[in-house]
């Protein structure tokens, strides 16, 4: 758990910001039917409890991997203006063109955010999942990144009420005990205004909802609910300094659950 002792003392001196930041992927749908572009928004923020948004600088990778080839996404990016009942922040909204069947792994690499309430630098390296055709091609093997939470299950249709297990690595090795904090996206981003929908549901008591990888990286969490989850490792990447400031080094990973019918 490295210098998340740090984040987690000054989280509670601030209850207002005691639930976590996250790095969204954000599209409507994980399951494509028809070819075509595929609206992404790309926001930091807390989707659990419709909070504080954060202004994300143009991203240093966006990209998305499909039948393990790497399309360079950046040029889609434009800037937009997100705002949540709290405030607003900058944001970005891209595309994805989805042809074939498979899986489409989308990847952001992000400017390092300097979180002044803590003193240290965030740093939150995504992934997020799409499917055309129920072909799977990509979701079950790493990226490549400094930081990642590898997939056990397929992660565009997890069945709400089961479970869901990731392996966390680093530079392609296991992280052991690393603390991996968990979201639901309760507020929804529209494409239409560029703002929050209202949360579905509240967040819990306690605080943020946590695991702890076990010594060969893994984690498992029951998904109590459909909807879209998050999972950040904090600090669980190699790199710790930026611009001579303590850095957290996050590998994030969005999931959607689905209910039976």
């Amino acid at each position: 758990m490295k210098k998340l002792f740090c984040t987690a003392a000054a989280a509670l001196a601030l209850p207002a910001m005691a639930q976590a930041h996250f790095l969204l992927e954000y599209t409507t749908d994980t399951l494509i039917e028809a070819p075509g572009d595929v609206p992404v928004k790309l926001i930091f923020w807390h989707p659990f409890e419709n909070g504080h948004v954060m202004d994300l600088e143009k991203p240093q990778e966006f990209y998305v991997i499909h039948n393990g080839e790497k399309t360079d996404l950046l040029d889609t990016l434009e800037p937009i203006r997100f705002s949540s009942p709290e405030n607003e922040g900058a944001a970005f909204q891209g595309s994805v063109q989805v042809k074939r069947s498979g899986d489409y792994m989308m990847v952001t690499v992000p400017q390092p955010y300097y979180e002044e309430s803590e003193d240290i630098y965030i740093q939150q390296i995504t992934k997020a999942f799409l499917n055309r055709n129920e072909l799977p091609t990509d979701w079950m093997n790493p990226a490549g990144l400094s930081t990642e939470i590898v997939p056990l299950n397929k992660p565009y249709n997890i069945i709400a009420g089961s479970t869901f297990t990731g392996q966390v690595l680093a530079n392609g090795e296991p992280v052991a005990d690393a603390e991996i904090e968990i979201e639901y996206m309760a507020a929804k981003p529209s494409f239409d205004s560029h703002a929050s929908s209202e949360p579905s549901v509240s967040p819990m008591p306690g605080g943020a909802v946590v695991a702890i990888s076990d010594a060969n990286g893994y984690f498992s969490f029951g998904v109590p609910k459909a909807g879209y989850w998050g999972f950040a490792a904090l600090g669980a990447g190699p790199e710790t300094e930026h611009e001579g400031k303590e850095l957290s080094q996050d590998a994030v990973i969005w999931i959607r659950a689905w209910d039976m019918e």
